[in-house]
């Protein structure tokens, strides 16, 4: 099963200085489009293939543009071993969140 976290609990965690480790799974031309601040970007179909880059110790969160790679992502990370959560509602929901505080 796959732990979500909300935009709002991760903003809070990151404003609170804590260390996570964002990962986009999205594909190039989403994140030229929209890109998620301060995450490291590998596509979904690349992860299996590059999981030497992601942290050993430490939360990763990782995004997609609604959630559902991000949910799958991180379902994968947890069985092999990484503590991993998705971005409930991926970047749209994390762009609402913002849209709402500056307007």
């Amino acid at each position: 099963m796959t732990v979500e976290v909300q935009s709002s609990e991760l903003r809070a965690r990151m404003a609170g200085g804590e260390r996570v480790f964002v990962l986009d799974v999205r594909e190039p031309d989403e994140v030229a489009a929209q890109a998620f601040p301060g995450a490291h970007h590998i596509p979904l179909g690349e992860l299996a293939d590059r999981t030497g880059e992601l942290p050993l110790d430490g939360d990763i969160v990782v995004v997609c543009h609604l959630g559902v790679r991000s949910a799958v992502a991180a379902e994968a990370l947890t069985r092999a071993g990484w503590p991993a959560e998705s971005l409930a509602g991926g970047i749209a929901a994390w762009s609402e969140l913002e849209e709402g505080a500056t307007g």
